[in-house]
């Protein structure tokens, strides 16, 4: 039977009251629904309907050809990604990623779990709320959702067949862009610098070969290393978190590319959080302590989750070589600083910044803000592959900060 959902169209509220009835059965069919948009992003309108009656909800998110920034066109297979991504990561780490309801190919739409119950830990940090179970929890599901989508684990084919099925272009040109190229090279005059850190910006990274180099290694990383199935943007405002568990949405970025690049994208934004708390609240000690503790646990926890994912799952006699896997291991985590690094510095100077940098709005403080986190990501990058301990990544933050009287 024909639907009016055979081709795509942008939902509304009407519409996705229709969608999800005729798609689900997660309400009765007695239930007086209510939606509302509640999507805030560029690329994709999100929905929740609600019974309001028994007040249980659902959320509908759609990819659109255009953003709606600027009209540019967008391939929406990335919708398809992401409900399969988020399928896979749910049998992986169970209860740390929406549940998928349905996705309907042509509307590119997917129907999942309402995460309302959680926080956005973003939002959360900036306004100095703590979560003691976190960092353990994403160090896990980091470890169980990477390792076993590699070779050391899967068939080969099979991992051939999925990096085929989840290459992503257009999203990862984004990232190779406004991540691994522009802050290092302007080439498209997209930089948004604070005034009065211009010449900064010139010598630290415009003007710094030593740095660039490394940079480009860990570009050329992103680009040619198919190493796990990666989310592709897991920064803070990519997690919900209560003080019971953690969900992991918006795996749309995910392809397959080095794993260090999630795990260094979540160290690289706890920092954020960090370095806002530092230059606004001082005196917030009890926040300062937890978050550098946070850091210092993402780091060594998810070493140590994942040298227990290994001995539990990789059994290729080769691969079980101890110094195949400390230099595999070490690898990674070398490029999750290294990707903490380019973060912290694109998210500073790119056009595409965070709230724990915008949010200062004091000239001073803010150039501050900007040296500092410039400084720490360029330390991290630079010196990757020496940092060894949670504690050496805190102390990297720690001087620059001293540094800057922050």
């Amino acid at each position: 039977m024909a639907s009016e959902f055979d081709r795509h169209f942008l939902l509304d509220t009407g519409s996705v009251l229709r969608f999800v009835k005729e798609r689900t059965d997660f309400f009765s069919e007695t239930a007086y629904l209510t939606a509302a948009e509640i999507g805030d992003g560029n690329i994709n309108y999100v929905f929740r309907v609600r019974d309001v009656d028994s007040g249980r909800s659902l959320v509908v998110k759609q990819a659109d050809k255009l953003l709606r920034s600027s009209g540019r066109p967008l391939d929406m297979s990335r919708s398809r990604i992401e409900s399969e991504i988020l399928r896979i990561e749910g049998r992986l780490a169970p209860g740390c990623v929406p549940k998928v309801y349905d996705y309907c190919e042509s509307m590119c739409a997917i129907t999942m779990e309402d995460v309302s119950d959680y926080r956005n830990l973003r939002l959360a940090l900036l306004a100095g709320e703590t979560f003691p179970r976190f960092p353990e929890q994403i160090a896990s599901f980091l470890a169980k959702t990477l390792l076993p989508t590699t070779d050391l684990v899967l068939d080969r084919q099979q991992k051939k067949a999925l990096v085929k099925r989840f290459t992503n272009p257009e999203l990862c040109d984004i990232t190779e862009d406004l991540v691994l190229t522009e802050p290092y090279w302007d080439y498209k005059n997209r930089n948004v610098l604070t005034p009065g850190t211009e010449e900064f910006v010139q010598e630290r990274l415009y003007d710094n070969s030593e740095l660039q180099a490394e940079a480009a290694y860990l570009r050329d990383r992103f680009l040619n290393c198919p190493q796990a199935l990666i989310h592709g943007d897991l920064h803070t405002g990519s997690i919900f978190v209560n003080l019971t568990g953690i969900k992991v949405i918006d795996p749309e970025f995910a392809f397959y590319g080095p794993m260090g690049y999630d795990v260094g994208n979540v160290i690289g934004n706890l920092i954020f959080a960090w370095a806002n708390k530092r230059c606004t609240e001082p005196k917030n000690t009890a926040f300062l302590k937890w978050i550098e503790q946070a850091v210092v646990s993402v780091s060594d926890g998810f070493r140590a989750e994942l040298e227990r994912e290994y001995d539990r799952r990789v059994t290729l006699p080769l691969y079980r070589q101890e110094a195949f896997r400390k230099q595999y291991i070490d690898q990674i985590m070398a490029d999750s600083l290294g990707y903490a690094g380019t973060e912290l510095i694109r998210r500073t100077v790119g056009d595409s910044k965070v709230l724990e940098v915008t949010s200062v709005t004091d000239p001073g403080l803010r150039q501050k803000l900007d040296m500092l986190l410039i400084d720490t990501g360029a330390a991290l990058i630079l010196k990757r592959k020496k940092l060894h301990t949670g504690t050496s990544v805190a102390n990297v933050f720690k001087k620059a900060a001293k540094q800057y009287e922050l």
